[in-house]
Protein backbone atom coordinates (compact mmCIF):
# COMPACT_ATOMS: atom_id res chain seq x y z
CA UNK A 1 0.00 0.00 0.00
CA UNK A 2 2.84 2.34 0.82
CA UNK A 3 4.39 1.62 -2.60
CA UNK A 4 1.06 2.30 -4.31
CA UNK A 5 0.81 5.61 -2.49
CA UNK A 6 4.28 6.61 -3.62
CA UNK A 7 3.44 5.69 -7.22
CA UNK A 8 0.22 7.74 -7.12
CA UNK A 9 2.10 10.69 -5.63
CA UNK A 10 4.78 10.45 -8.34
CA UNK A 11 2.16 10.26 -11.12
CA UNK A 12 0.36 13.25 -9.66
CA UNK A 13 3.66 15.19 -9.49
CA UNK A 14 4.52 14.36 -13.11
CA UNK A 15 1.04 15.32 -14.29
CA UNK A 16 1.35 18.67 -12.51
CA UNK A 17 4.60 19.32 -14.39
CA UNK A 18 3.11 18.29 -17.72
CA UNK A 19 0.01 20.42 -17.33
CA UNK A 20 1.60 23.26 -15.40
CA UNK A 21 0.79 26.65 -16.87
CA UNK A 22 4.43 27.91 -16.73
CA UNK A 23 7.44 25.66 -17.26
CA UNK A 24 10.98 27.07 -17.13
CA UNK A 25 13.97 25.48 -18.79
CA UNK A 26 17.62 26.16 -19.81
CA UNK A 27 19.41 24.54 -22.71
CA UNK A 28 22.58 24.11 -20.59
CA UNK A 29 22.65 23.92 -16.82
CA UNK A 30 26.46 23.86 -16.74
CA UNK A 31 28.58 26.05 -18.99
CA UNK A 32 32.07 27.47 -19.25
CA UNK A 33 32.48 31.20 -18.71
CA UNK A 34 31.80 32.94 -22.01
CA UNK A 35 29.16 30.50 -23.30
CA UNK A 36 25.59 31.52 -24.07
CA UNK A 37 22.60 30.10 -22.18
CA UNK A 38 19.01 30.09 -23.45
CA UNK A 39 16.38 30.43 -20.74
CA UNK A 40 12.88 29.38 -21.92
CA UNK A 41 9.39 29.79 -20.52
CA UNK A 42 6.68 27.47 -21.89
CA UNK A 43 3.32 29.07 -21.11
CA UNK A 44 -0.07 27.35 -21.59
CA UNK A 45 -3.13 29.58 -21.78
CA UNK A 46 -5.24 31.74 -24.06
CA UNK A 47 -4.71 35.19 -22.60
CA UNK A 48 -1.20 35.82 -21.26
CA UNK A 49 0.75 38.89 -20.20
CA UNK A 50 4.33 38.46 -21.36
CA UNK A 51 6.83 39.17 -18.58
CA UNK A 52 9.41 41.88 -19.11
CA UNK A 53 12.85 40.36 -18.50
CA UNK A 54 15.94 42.52 -19.08
CA UNK A 55 18.48 40.72 -16.89
CA UNK A 56 19.01 37.11 -15.85
CA UNK A 57 21.61 36.13 -13.24
CA UNK A 58 22.85 39.74 -13.14
CA UNK A 59 23.65 39.54 -16.88
CA UNK A 60 21.91 41.53 -19.61
CA UNK A 61 19.55 39.68 -21.93
CA UNK A 62 21.25 39.65 -25.33
CA UNK A 63 18.24 38.65 -27.47
CA UNK A 64 14.70 37.33 -27.18
CA UNK A 65 12.45 35.16 -29.35
CA UNK A 66 8.99 33.61 -29.16
CA UNK A 67 7.01 30.73 -30.64
CA UNK A 68 3.28 30.03 -30.63
CA UNK A 69 1.57 26.66 -31.13
CA UNK A 70 -1.87 25.09 -30.75
CA UNK A 71 -2.30 21.66 -29.12
CA UNK A 72 -5.34 19.37 -28.98
CA UNK A 73 -5.71 17.72 -25.57
CA UNK A 74 -8.79 15.48 -25.01
CA UNK A 75 -10.55 17.25 -27.87
CA UNK A 76 -9.82 20.72 -26.49
CA UNK A 77 -7.67 23.28 -28.26
CA UNK A 78 -4.96 24.84 -26.11
CA UNK A 79 -2.52 27.56 -26.97
CA UNK A 80 1.12 27.34 -25.95
CA UNK A 81 3.80 29.99 -26.03
CA UNK A 82 7.55 29.58 -25.73
CA UNK A 83 9.50 32.70 -24.76
CA UNK A 84 13.29 32.38 -25.08
CA UNK A 85 15.97 34.68 -23.61
CA UNK A 86 19.67 34.50 -24.46
CA UNK A 87 22.19 35.63 -21.85
CA UNK A 88 25.81 35.04 -20.90
CA UNK A 89 26.30 34.26 -17.20
CA UNK A 90 29.65 35.33 -15.79
CA UNK A 91 29.35 33.28 -12.58
CA UNK A 92 27.26 30.45 -11.11
CA UNK A 93 23.81 31.68 -10.20
CA UNK A 94 20.15 30.87 -9.59
CA UNK A 95 17.47 32.05 -12.02
CA UNK A 96 14.68 33.36 -9.81
CA UNK A 97 11.05 32.28 -10.31
CA UNK A 98 9.16 34.33 -12.91
CA UNK A 99 5.58 35.49 -12.37
CA UNK A 100 3.30 35.32 -15.43
CA UNK A 101 -0.34 36.40 -15.64
CA UNK A 102 -2.37 33.74 -17.46
CA UNK A 103 -6.14 34.08 -18.03
CA UNK A 104 -6.34 36.52 -15.16
CA UNK A 105 -4.32 34.40 -12.72
CA UNK A 106 -0.68 34.71 -11.61
CA UNK A 107 1.39 31.59 -12.28
CA UNK A 108 5.03 31.20 -11.17
CA UNK A 109 7.85 29.25 -12.76
CA UNK A 110 10.43 27.23 -10.86
CA UNK A 111 13.87 28.50 -9.96
CA UNK A 112 16.77 27.05 -11.95
CA UNK A 113 20.47 26.63 -11.18
CA UNK A 114 23.18 27.48 -13.71
CA UNK A 115 26.77 26.45 -12.97
CA UNK A 116 29.51 28.53 -14.62
CA UNK A 117 32.93 26.90 -14.75
CA UNK A 118 36.06 29.07 -15.02
CA UNK A 119 37.47 29.43 -18.50
CA UNK A 120 40.85 27.88 -19.23
CA UNK A 121 42.81 28.73 -22.36
CA UNK A 122 43.05 25.71 -24.58
CA UNK A 123 46.12 26.00 -26.81
CA UNK A 124 44.43 23.71 -29.33
CA UNK A 125 41.09 25.57 -29.41
CA UNK A 126 39.67 26.84 -32.68
CA UNK A 127 39.83 30.43 -31.42
CA UNK A 128 42.49 31.90 -29.09
CA UNK A 129 42.98 35.43 -27.73
CA UNK A 130 46.29 36.46 -26.18
CA UNK A 131 47.65 39.68 -24.61
CA UNK A 132 51.41 40.13 -24.31
CA UNK A 133 54.05 42.76 -23.53
CA UNK A 134 57.85 42.66 -23.33
CA UNK A 135 58.07 43.41 -19.59
CA UNK A 136 55.86 43.95 -16.57
CA UNK A 137 57.50 46.96 -14.89
CA UNK A 138 57.35 50.58 -16.07
CA UNK A 139 57.60 54.18 -14.84
CA UNK A 140 54.63 56.55 -14.66
CA UNK A 141 54.24 58.06 -18.14
CA UNK A 142 56.65 55.61 -19.78
CA UNK A 143 55.21 54.41 -23.10
CA UNK A 144 55.13 50.68 -23.77
CA UNK A 145 53.61 48.35 -26.33
CA UNK A 146 50.88 45.78 -25.76
CA UNK A 147 50.04 43.29 -28.51
CA UNK A 148 46.66 41.59 -28.78
CA UNK A 149 46.65 38.44 -30.94
CA UNK A 150 43.55 36.62 -32.22
CA UNK A 151 44.27 33.12 -33.58
CA UNK A 152 41.73 31.25 -35.67
CA UNK A 153 42.19 27.76 -37.07
CA UNK A 154 41.83 27.74 -40.82
CA UNK A 155 39.23 24.98 -40.70
CA UNK A 156 37.13 26.77 -38.05
CA UNK A 157 34.04 28.54 -39.34
CA UNK A 158 32.43 31.60 -37.82
CA UNK A 159 29.03 32.94 -38.87
CA UNK A 160 29.53 36.21 -37.00
CA UNK A 161 31.76 37.74 -34.33
CA UNK A 162 31.71 40.58 -31.80
CA UNK A 163 34.95 41.93 -30.35
CA UNK A 164 35.28 43.79 -27.04
CA UNK A 165 38.64 45.53 -26.55
CA UNK A 166 40.43 45.04 -23.22
CA UNK A 167 39.53 47.70 -20.61
CA UNK A 168 42.57 49.91 -20.02
CA UNK A 169 41.70 51.90 -16.93
CA UNK A 170 44.65 53.84 -15.53
CA UNK A 171 46.47 54.12 -18.88
CA UNK A 172 46.73 56.69 -21.65
CA UNK A 173 46.16 55.12 -25.06
CA UNK A 174 48.84 56.85 -27.14
CA UNK A 175 48.31 54.92 -30.35
CA UNK A 176 46.45 51.94 -31.80
CA UNK A 177 47.58 50.19 -34.98
CA UNK A 178 45.36 48.84 -37.69
CA UNK A 179 44.80 45.05 -37.59
CA UNK A 180 47.57 43.05 -39.28
CA UNK A 181 46.94 39.53 -40.54
CA UNK A 182 49.39 36.71 -41.19
CA UNK A 183 49.39 32.92 -41.54
CA UNK A 184 51.22 30.72 -39.07
CA UNK A 185 50.85 27.02 -39.78
CA UNK A 186 47.26 25.94 -39.11
CA UNK A 187 46.27 29.34 -37.70
CA UNK A 188 45.40 32.70 -39.20
CA UNK A 189 46.66 35.34 -36.75
CA UNK A 190 45.28 38.88 -36.51
CA UNK A 191 47.21 41.26 -34.28
CA UNK A 192 46.65 44.80 -32.99
CA UNK A 193 49.33 46.85 -31.22
CA UNK A 194 48.53 49.43 -28.54
CA UNK A 195 50.95 52.08 -27.22
CA UNK A 196 50.04 52.78 -23.60
CA UNK A 197 51.43 54.97 -20.82
CA UNK A 198 50.62 54.49 -17.10
CA UNK A 199 48.82 57.39 -15.42
CA UNK A 200 49.77 56.55 -11.84
CA UNK A 201 52.12 54.42 -9.80
CA UNK A 202 51.25 51.13 -8.09
CA UNK A 203 49.78 47.87 -9.34
CA UNK A 204 47.76 48.27 -12.53
CA UNK A 205 45.92 45.59 -14.45
CA UNK A 206 44.95 45.25 -18.11
CA UNK A 207 41.81 43.13 -18.02
CA UNK A 208 41.07 40.40 -20.60
CA UNK A 209 39.87 41.16 -24.10
CA UNK A 210 36.76 39.30 -25.26
CA UNK A 211 35.48 38.03 -28.59
CA UNK A 212 32.15 36.31 -29.14
CA UNK A 213 31.95 33.83 -32.01
CA UNK A 214 28.70 32.65 -33.61
CA UNK A 215 28.79 29.15 -35.13
CA UNK A 216 26.16 26.85 -36.61
CA UNK A 217 24.81 23.99 -34.50
CA UNK A 218 21.64 21.92 -34.07
CA UNK A 219 19.75 21.11 -30.91
CA UNK A 220 16.46 19.65 -29.75
CA UNK A 221 13.80 22.30 -29.20
CA UNK A 222 11.04 22.26 -26.57
CA UNK A 223 8.83 20.27 -28.93
CA UNK A 224 11.39 17.45 -29.09
CA UNK A 225 12.60 17.96 -32.67
CA UNK A 226 16.05 18.96 -33.90
CA UNK A 227 16.49 22.33 -35.56
CA UNK A 228 19.50 24.31 -36.81
CA UNK A 229 20.59 27.12 -34.54
CA UNK A 230 23.27 29.76 -34.16
CA UNK A 231 25.34 29.23 -31.04
CA UNK A 232 27.38 32.05 -29.53
CA UNK A 233 30.46 31.43 -27.47
CA UNK A 234 32.85 33.98 -25.98
CA UNK A 235 36.60 33.63 -25.73
CA UNK A 236 38.72 35.65 -23.31
CA UNK A 237 42.38 36.57 -23.37
CA UNK A 238 44.73 36.46 -20.42
CA UNK A 239 45.11 39.55 -18.22
CA UNK A 240 48.30 41.53 -17.56
CA UNK A 241 49.43 42.54 -14.07
CA UNK A 242 51.89 45.45 -14.20
CA UNK A 243 54.04 47.20 -11.59
CA UNK A 244 54.28 50.97 -12.14
CA UNK A 245 57.14 52.88 -10.49
CA UNK A 246 57.17 56.64 -9.68
CA UNK A 247 59.12 59.07 -11.85
CA UNK A 248 62.72 59.47 -10.55
CA UNK A 249 63.37 62.58 -8.46
CA UNK A 250 64.42 65.61 -10.49
CA UNK A 251 62.25 64.89 -13.52
CA UNK A 252 58.56 65.29 -14.32
CA UNK A 253 58.62 63.47 -17.65
CA UNK A 254 59.60 59.95 -18.72
CA UNK A 255 60.50 59.01 -22.26
CA UNK A 256 62.73 60.15 -25.09
CA UNK A 257 62.09 63.53 -26.73
CA UNK A 258 63.34 66.08 -29.25
CA UNK A 259 62.31 69.76 -29.30
CA UNK A 260 62.28 72.44 -31.99
CA UNK A 261 61.13 76.07 -32.26
CA UNK A 262 60.45 78.03 -35.45
CA UNK A 263 59.60 81.74 -35.86
CA UNK A 264 57.61 82.94 -38.85
CA UNK A 265 59.94 85.98 -39.12
CA UNK A 266 62.88 87.56 -37.30
CA UNK A 267 62.46 91.15 -38.58
CA UNK A 268 59.30 93.01 -37.63
CA UNK A 269 57.85 96.49 -37.32
CA UNK A 270 56.98 98.02 -33.93
CA UNK A 271 53.83 96.42 -32.45
CA UNK A 272 53.97 93.59 -34.99
CA UNK A 273 53.77 90.03 -33.60
CA UNK A 274 56.33 87.27 -34.07
CA UNK A 275 54.63 83.87 -34.20
CA UNK A 276 56.69 81.01 -32.79
CA UNK A 277 55.73 77.31 -33.02
CA UNK A 278 57.26 74.95 -30.47
CA UNK A 279 57.12 71.22 -31.28
CA UNK A 280 58.07 68.24 -29.13
CA UNK A 281 58.38 64.79 -30.73
CA UNK A 282 58.91 61.52 -28.94
CA UNK A 283 57.42 58.77 -26.84
CA UNK A 284 56.44 59.71 -23.32
CA UNK A 285 53.88 61.49 -21.18
CA UNK A 286 53.47 64.55 -23.42
CA UNK A 287 50.23 65.35 -21.56
CA UNK A 288 52.25 66.42 -18.50
CA UNK A 289 54.29 69.08 -20.32
CA UNK A 290 53.48 72.63 -19.16
CA UNK A 291 53.37 75.80 -21.27
CA UNK A 292 56.58 77.06 -22.86
CA UNK A 293 55.56 80.72 -22.39
CA UNK A 294 58.79 82.67 -21.64
CA UNK A 295 59.28 85.89 -19.70
CA UNK A 296 61.04 88.61 -21.71
CA UNK A 297 61.37 92.13 -20.32
CA UNK A 298 59.35 94.77 -22.20
CA UNK A 299 57.87 92.07 -24.48
CA UNK A 300 54.22 90.95 -24.44
CA UNK A 301 53.88 87.16 -24.81
CA UNK A 302 50.63 85.35 -25.63
CA UNK A 303 50.43 81.53 -25.50
CA UNK A 304 47.86 79.18 -27.01
CA UNK A 305 46.68 75.91 -25.48
CA UNK A 306 49.06 72.98 -25.90
CA UNK A 307 47.89 70.39 -28.45
CA UNK A 308 48.92 66.73 -28.20
CA UNK A 309 48.28 64.34 -31.08
CA UNK A 310 49.90 60.93 -30.97
CA UNK A 311 53.64 61.34 -30.49
CA UNK A 312 53.66 65.08 -31.22
CA UNK A 313 53.08 68.15 -29.02
CA UNK A 314 52.54 71.62 -30.47
CA UNK A 315 52.26 75.05 -28.86
CA UNK A 316 51.99 78.41 -30.62
CA UNK A 317 53.25 81.69 -29.10
CA UNK A 318 52.90 85.32 -30.20
CA UNK A 319 55.47 87.91 -29.02
CA UNK A 320 55.22 91.69 -29.45
CA UNK A 321 57.93 94.25 -28.57
CA UNK A 322 58.91 97.84 -29.43
CA UNK A 323 62.67 97.17 -29.38
CA UNK A 324 64.97 94.37 -30.46
CA UNK A 325 64.67 91.33 -28.22
CA UNK A 326 65.90 87.74 -27.89
CA UNK A 327 63.64 84.70 -27.42
CA UNK A 328 65.53 82.42 -25.00
CA UNK A 329 66.01 78.69 -25.71
CA UNK A 330 63.09 76.39 -24.95
CA UNK A 331 64.22 73.50 -22.75
CA UNK A 332 62.79 70.12 -21.79
CA UNK A 333 64.06 67.93 -18.95
CA UNK A 334 63.11 64.25 -18.73
CA UNK A 335 64.14 60.83 -17.45
CA UNK A 336 65.21 58.48 -20.26
CA UNK A 337 64.51 54.85 -19.24
CA UNK A 338 66.78 53.59 -22.05
CA UNK A 339 69.85 55.36 -20.68
CA UNK A 340 68.56 55.40 -17.09
CA UNK A 341 69.59 59.08 -16.88
CA UNK A 342 67.96 62.50 -16.59
CA UNK A 343 68.50 64.33 -19.89
CA UNK A 344 67.80 67.83 -21.22
CA UNK A 345 67.08 68.92 -24.80
CA UNK A 346 67.02 72.56 -25.89
CA UNK A 347 66.39 74.82 -28.87
CA UNK A 348 68.61 77.73 -29.96
CA UNK A 349 67.80 81.31 -29.01
CA UNK A 350 65.96 83.42 -31.59
CA UNK A 351 67.01 87.05 -32.15
CA UNK A 352 64.26 89.41 -33.29
CA UNK A 353 65.05 92.78 -34.89
CA UNK A 354 62.44 95.54 -34.64
CA UNK A 355 62.77 97.85 -37.65
CA UNK A 356 62.54 101.55 -36.77
CA UNK A 357 62.64 100.76 -33.08
CA UNK A 358 62.50 103.62 -30.59
CA UNK A 359 66.08 103.87 -29.35
CA UNK A 360 66.42 105.32 -25.88
CA UNK A 361 68.68 108.39 -25.98
CA UNK A 362 71.88 107.76 -24.12
CA UNK A 363 73.01 110.67 -21.97
CA UNK A 364 76.75 111.20 -22.45
CA UNK A 365 78.54 113.81 -20.33
CA UNK A 366 81.96 114.83 -21.61
CA UNK A 367 84.19 116.90 -19.38
CA UNK A 368 85.35 120.16 -20.90
CA UNK A 369 89.09 119.96 -20.39
CA UNK A 370 89.82 123.26 -22.17
CA UNK A 371 89.47 125.33 -19.03
CA UNK A 372 91.83 123.00 -17.17
CA UNK A 373 94.56 123.40 -19.76
CA UNK A 374 94.25 127.20 -19.77
CA UNK A 375 94.59 127.24 -16.04
CA UNK A 376 98.34 126.72 -16.42
CA UNK A 377 98.76 129.40 -19.09
CA UNK A 378 96.90 132.26 -17.34
CA UNK A 379 99.15 134.36 -15.20
CA UNK A 380 96.40 135.71 -12.90
CA UNK A 381 96.28 132.47 -10.92
CA UNK A 382 94.04 133.75 -8.11
CA UNK A 383 91.14 134.74 -10.43
CA UNK A 384 91.37 131.64 -12.68
CA UNK A 385 91.54 129.13 -9.89
CA UNK A 386 88.47 130.71 -8.28
CA UNK A 387 86.23 131.02 -11.38
CA UNK A 388 86.92 127.97 -13.56
CA UNK A 389 85.79 125.21 -11.14
CA UNK A 390 82.51 127.01 -10.50
CA UNK A 391 81.92 127.51 -14.22
CA UNK A 392 82.58 123.85 -15.01
CA UNK A 393 80.24 122.69 -12.25
CA UNK A 394 77.52 125.04 -13.45
CA UNK A 395 77.78 123.82 -17.02
CA UNK A 396 77.72 120.21 -15.83
CA UNK A 397 74.52 120.72 -13.81
CA UNK A 398 72.81 122.69 -16.60
CA UNK A 399 73.68 119.95 -19.07
CA UNK A 400 72.02 117.29 -16.88
CA UNK A 401 68.89 119.40 -16.35
CA UNK A 402 68.63 120.17 -20.07
CA UNK A 403 68.99 116.49 -20.97
CA UNK A 404 66.27 115.43 -18.53
CA UNK A 405 63.88 118.08 -19.87
CA UNK A 406 64.48 116.85 -23.43
CA UNK A 407 63.77 113.22 -22.46
CA UNK A 408 60.51 114.16 -20.73
CA UNK A 409 59.11 116.60 -23.30
CA UNK A 410 60.46 114.86 -26.43
CA UNK A 411 59.88 117.95 -28.60
CA UNK A 412 61.04 116.08 -31.69
CA UNK A 413 57.90 113.88 -31.50
CA UNK A 414 55.83 116.96 -32.45
CA UNK A 415 57.39 116.88 -35.89
CA UNK A 416 56.75 113.14 -36.48
CA UNK A 417 53.69 112.18 -38.41
CA UNK A 418 51.63 109.71 -36.40
CA UNK A 419 50.95 106.53 -38.31
CA UNK A 420 47.30 105.49 -38.21
CA UNK A 421 46.30 101.90 -37.34
CA UNK A 422 45.74 99.69 -40.38
CA UNK A 423 42.63 97.62 -39.62
CA UNK A 424 43.73 95.09 -42.24
CA UNK A 425 46.70 94.14 -40.05
CA UNK A 426 44.91 91.40 -38.11
CA UNK A 427 47.91 90.50 -35.95
CA UNK A 428 48.32 94.10 -34.78
CA UNK A 429 44.57 94.39 -34.20
CA UNK A 430 44.68 91.26 -32.05
CA UNK A 431 47.47 92.71 -29.89
CA UNK A 432 45.77 96.12 -29.55
CA UNK A 433 42.38 94.66 -28.58
CA UNK A 434 43.56 91.99 -26.17
CA UNK A 435 43.64 94.32 -23.08
CA UNK A 436 39.89 94.96 -23.55
CA UNK A 437 38.76 91.33 -24.00
CA UNK A 438 36.30 91.66 -21.06
CA UNK A 439 34.06 93.59 -23.46
CA UNK A 440 31.81 91.05 -25.21
CA UNK A 441 31.97 92.89 -28.55
CA UNK A 442 35.77 92.98 -28.33
CA UNK A 443 35.86 89.25 -27.49
CA UNK A 444 33.70 88.46 -30.52
CA UNK A 445 36.16 90.29 -32.79
CA UNK A 446 39.13 88.60 -31.05
CA UNK A 447 37.56 85.19 -31.80
CA UNK A 448 37.25 86.11 -35.50
CA UNK A 449 40.85 87.41 -35.60
CA UNK A 450 42.25 84.22 -34.00
CA UNK A 451 40.21 82.09 -36.40
CA UNK A 452 41.52 84.05 -39.42
CA UNK A 453 45.13 83.88 -38.21
CA UNK A 454 45.28 80.19 -37.34
CA UNK A 455 42.82 78.47 -39.68
CA UNK A 456 41.94 78.37 -43.36
CA UNK A 457 38.32 79.40 -42.74
CA UNK A 458 38.35 83.21 -43.07
CA UNK A 459 35.54 85.28 -41.57
CA UNK A 460 34.62 88.94 -42.11
CA UNK A 461 34.75 91.57 -39.36
CA UNK A 462 32.02 94.18 -39.00
CA UNK A 463 34.12 97.27 -39.78
CA UNK A 464 31.51 99.62 -38.33
CA UNK A 465 31.57 97.85 -34.95
CA UNK A 466 35.39 97.64 -35.08
CA UNK A 467 35.79 101.38 -35.71
CA UNK A 468 33.40 102.18 -32.86
CA UNK A 469 35.42 99.98 -30.50
CA UNK A 470 38.71 101.56 -31.60
CA UNK A 471 37.22 104.98 -30.97
CA UNK A 472 35.69 103.89 -27.66
CA UNK A 473 39.01 102.68 -26.24
CA UNK A 474 41.09 105.35 -28.03
CA UNK A 475 43.12 102.74 -29.93
CA UNK A 476 45.19 104.18 -32.75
Amino acid sequence: MKSLGKILFLLLFISNIIYASVVSNVNYSSVTKGEMVIFSLKINGNDIQRPIINTICDSDVISTSSQTSIEIVNGDYKKSYVLSYKFMPMKSCKIKPIDVEIDGKIETSKALEVVVKPMSQDKNADFILNLKTEKKEFYVGEPFEVTLEFKQKKRAEAVDSKFIAPPMKGFWIKDESKPERRNDGEYTITSVRYILAPQREGSLKIEPAQISIASRTSSRDVWGSFSPQIKWKSYFSNELDLNIKPIPFGASLVGEFTISAKADKTKISPNEAVNVTVEVHGSGNLEDIKTFKPYIEDVSVFDEKILVKGMKLTQKLALVGDNDFVIPPFKLKFFNPKTNKIETVSTSEIKVEVLGAKVKPELKIKRDETGVKEEVKVKTEVVTSALNPILVSLVFVLGIVFGIVLMILKPWSMFKREKSLNIKDEKLLLVKLLPFKDDKEVQDILDILENNLYSQDKKKIDKKVLKELLKKYEIS
